[in-house]
């Protein structure tokens, strides 16, 4: 059985990461940059209402999703949607920091953790 611990409305301060900016923020919708070092990772997440779209600007990232379980690596300028309610965890592929846009929306939005790994 999947746990999950309570939604909260700001997730910044669940995990560390090198730089992390909003650009835009609107009701229903907001684009946030973060820089992962080689090391750091997005935690085991979903989100309850929006759509979470990955851009790569620099560096490799990996996504690691459930339902159906999937490993997807972007590069420079790909882009992966993850589906409201799908879980995911963020990771660096590569050996240098990489940097990436996440497009949220439309909806309300909410982080809620996922405590039991698969």
């Amino acid at each position: 059985m999947e746990a999950a611990a309570a939604s909260v409305k700001d997730a910044s301060h669940l995990y560390e990461v090198e730089r992390r900016a909003r650009h835009a923020e609107r009701p229903g919708f907001r684009i946030s940059e973060l820089q992962l070092s080689p090391t750091q990772q997005v935690p085991w997440h979903y989100h309850t209402h929006i759509q979470d779209t990955f851009y790569v600007l620099e560096g490799e990232i990996r996504i690691f999703l459930r339902d159906p379980k999937e490993d997807v690596r972007l590069g420079p300028g790909e882009t992966y949607a993850v589906s409201p309610g799908r879980g995911h965890l963020v990771t660096n592929a590569g050996q240098t920091s990489a940097t990436f846009l996440i497009l949220q929306g439309i909806g309300e939005y909410d982080y809620v953790p996922l405590t039991n790994r698969k």
